[in-house]
């Protein structure tokens, strides 16, 4: 199910020389424990512990020291301790025994050699107080929805993927990946879904594993929120946020509701550190670095484009279009654009940011923008002629850069550009399918040079 970047990335940790205990963040669902049993195969032993076991739990809350704790578990595990067998520890629902993180600092202090992982349901860990990372002694890894290459690999689109990873993409492959990422679009990458997906095709039956999720999101919130006040603000950002996603949004009176900016923006930020959203606040520079303007309205993006269709009740009038752009206002591709930015990068500062120019006289958005060697690359996703993107051209008329990125449906290709003040630039036209491929591009037309003339 997960494709090899990531695998990649905990092969980078196992094999660092000052190694810390890895923090697996993500929320629930995403396939935390599913990536660390595949990277397992690696080694000579693996010890798996779900500290939601009493039996598991027990050697942690009777922690006297770590040699007493680990020879306690390799002895219950029924592994041999010793230093040649090479012994992956994996500490799975770890808040559930508040003082196993505090543990985790012993083994980057005393017995290095030992490859630790961690991992838990973040929304439960928030609401208990006892909880403290031992900071500067552990690592963090962000384990995110699949990505529609990902979804490719399961679903066993072999020649796709062979097709997307050639630069630039032929065109006969056009017509065939655009059909698979509307189907991708459709469903979006939770894991469960995706792999039901892959073994029955049928998409009538995924509405209980919809179901199922966004009540095990709503249940968490239930058990380990402060006060019944508390319980009830989450719940009904939970389940408004699926029609808000994609928006620039109020705090005040959010959803609907009678409550106001303090209390809703708590609830989003305790959602946001559980990884079940993010904020997205603008810029207004079009150079490095990216300041965000934490002051202006933020654009909510949700954990997973699949959910927020099936819970706003999308799924008919995505089945049913030609563009995705034309779909809920272009809010729903937007939203997936976001999702597939992020769906290689594993850090936990990893963030979207998008640009505005607010004026009373006249007010411009870019979609994204994001970094590329040493510069702000804007992108838009966006339908119809390269002389429609008057957002983007204002962009590029402030920007020392000379290329831009347009996310379409139709097929690839690179247009030369002249603003109205006059400014030429290169607009690179790509079809929604290659959101991941588009580092590459921006490398590739860099280095052809018969195309930029």
């Amino acid at each position: 199910m997960f494709k090899r970047t990531i695998l990649q990335e905990l092969d980078k940790w196992a094999k660092k020389k000052n190694r810390k205990p890895l923090v697996i963040r993500g929320a629930r669902q995403v396939g935390k424990t599913t990536v660390v049993n595949q990277f397992a195969q690696n080694f000579d032993q693996y010890i798996y512990l779900n500290l939601e076991l009493p039996a598991d739990r027990k050697p942690f809350e009777n922690f006297k020291d770590l040699e007493t704790l680990v020879q306690t578990i390799f002895f219950e595990k029924n592994k041999e301790y010793s230093k040649r067998k090479n012994t992956l520890l994996f500490i799975d629902e770890i808040q559930e025994v508040p003082e196993a993180f505090n543990i985790l600092r012993f083994f980057y202090e005393q017995m290095p050699e030992i490859p630790v992982i961690s991992a838990g349901s973040l929304l439960e860990t928030i609401f208990n107080n006892k909880l403290s990372f031992p900071v500067g002694r552990v690592e963090f890894l962000v384990v995110r929805p699949v990505s529609f290459i990902e979804f490719l690999e399961a679903t066993g689109e072999r020649k796709a993927l062979e097709q997307i990873n050639q630069i630039p993409v032929k065109s006969f492959a056009h017509e065939k990946l655009l059909a698979l990422f509307h189907t991708y679009a459709l469903i979006g990458g939770m894991p469960e879904i995706v792999k039901e997906y892959s073994e029955t095709k049928d998409l009538t039956a995924l509405g209980t594993l919809y179901d199922s999720l966004i009540a095990s999101y709503i249940d968490d919130v239930e058990k380990y929120a402060h006060s019944n006040t508390q319980v009830q603000i989450i719940r009904h950002v939970i389940k408004t946020s699926y029609f808000e996603a994609g928006k620039r949004i109020k705090f005040q009176g959010f959803g609907k509701s009678g409550y106001g900016s303090k209390e809703i923006g708590e609830a989003l930020r305790t959602l946001e550190k559980a990884l079940l959203l993010s904020l997205i606040y603008p810029t207004t520079t079009t150079k490095l670095p990216i300041i965000p303007e934490l002051q202006k309205s933020p654009r909510l993006q949700l954990l997973d484009t699949g959910l927020m269709n099936y819970a706003a009740g999308l799924q008919k009038e995505i089945i049913g279009t030609n563009d995705l752009n034309t779909v809920y206002q272009g809010t729903v591709i937007e939203h997936l654009v976001g999702q597939e930015l992020l769906a290689d990068d594993y850090t936990a500062l990893s963030a979207l940011h998008f640009w505005v120019r607010e004026k009373t006289s006249s007010s411009a958005e870019v979609d994204y923008v994001i970094a590329y060697d040493g510069k702000l690359v804007p992108i838009e996703v966006k339908s119809g002629k390269e002389g429609k993107l008057k957002s983007l051209h204002l962009f590029m008329d402030k920007s020392p850069n000379t290329v831009a990125i347009r996310f379409y449906a139709g097929e690839f290709s690179v247009t030369n550009v002249k603003t109205q003040s006059g400014k030429k630039y290169h607009l690179l036209n790509l079809p929604y399918y290659l959101v991941s491929q588009v580092e590459k591009y921006i490398e590739w037309l860099t280095n052809n040079t018969s195309v930029l003339k």
